[in-house]
């Protein structure tokens, strides 16, 4: 894509991640120089691998829990593990992460007066009690269960994010980004569409929790980015929190079959206990990012599954698979 206009130096935290590398690449084709950091928690280096050799580009790693001193225009923040398997290996590193890695940034855009963009998530929502979530809906969080780590420590993160912009005039964006699929996801992350997927892949069983009438709605890694720097690209006045995610709803047994069909996979459905917080619903209410930012999916699930599927299936082929 070309760039639009002047090329800036652009800090991208947990940019060897699965969203943060999608970024760094879209970032790098419209012409700025991109700073990757990453601590190579659940990023991984293959996923900027492709970019190492281009001159726009520098991978550093660092852990955001501790202060960070460079010069930049702007900065994502997108440091922090996102599936419940890997956040709540160490939840007490997972808070620390979205808590002292968003004071440490904010505190890096207040010196350097840069425009600063929070990944916030829908998991800020809980289990919700509205349906679909809109943004000024506050949210159901159970604040002392095993997700909490993630979900209140996202929701302090935006919290600062907010309180700077009052105190300190900071020029912030939050957008809450809904489930997000696609490749350099890792195969063990825990997450439903990357579980399906390796089950059907490898030919085992495909677990199902609780009665898989649960629903989520599903957004291709392309288009949640395009919503990322159109975010980015608005004035000061614009501060979000906005929803990013595609609203089409699908149950865990539709998704399932979905992946079964695109795969021609043998595998069979296991029902196993729903597991604690798990919310029921899940889906976006876009009308902010439509009016905003003129923004909305434009990959349907099937569409977005193909290349996903075959990222897995190269991956699980290679001998360099986690």
């Amino acid at each position: 894509m070309s760039s639009v206009g002047e090329a800036k130096r652009v800090l991208v935290t947990g940019g060897a991640g699965f969203i943060g590398s999608f970024l760094c690449e879209r970032l790098v084709d419209e012409g700025h120089e991109v700073l990757c950091v990453d601590n190579f928690f659940t990023g991984r280096r293959r996923n900027v691998a492709h970019l190492l050799d281009h001159s726009n580009f520098e991978l550093m790693r660092h852990d955001v829990t501790f202060p960070l001193f460079v010069e930049v225009d702007e900065i994502y923040n997108l440091a922090c593990p996102a599936s419940p398997v890997h956040y709540q290996y160490d939840p007490v590193q997972t808070t620390k992460t979205s808590v002292h890695g968003a004071i440490n940034m904010l505190g890096l855009a207040k010196r350097l007066r840069a425009k600063i963009f929070q990944a916030s998530t829908s998991e800020v929502y809980g289990d919700p009690a509205i349906h679909p979530q809109t943004e000024d809906y506050w949210g159901n969080v159970n604040p002392i269960g095993f997700r909490a780590c993630y979900d209140e420590g996202k929701r302090c993160a935006e919290t600062l994010f907010f309180d700077y912009r009052r105190q300190h005039n900071l020029a912030i964006k939050v957008a809450r980004i809904f489930n997000t699929y696609g490749p350099n996801m890792h195969p063990n992350d825990g997450r439903v569409v990357s579980n399906f997927i390796v089950q059907a892949l490898r030919g085992r069983e495909i677990t199902i929790y609780g009665d898989g009438k649960q629903t989520r709605s599903f957004c291709y890694v392309s288009d949640l980015v395009d919503g990322f720097v159109r975010l980015m690209a608005t004035g000061d006045d614009v501060t979000g929190p906005i929803n990013l995610g595609n609203p089409g709803e699908f149950t865990m047994l539709e998704l399932a079959q979905k992946v079964i069909d695109l795969t021609g996979s043998a595998s069979k459905f296991v029902f196993k206990p729903l597991p604690e917080d798990d919310p029921r619903q899940r889906q976006p209410d876009i009308s902010r990012a439509k009016e905003t930012l003129g923004w909305a999916p434009t990959v349907d699930l099937e569409d977005g599954l193909k290349p996903t599927i075959a990222y897995f299936d190269a991956l699980l082929k290679s001998s360099s698979a986690d």
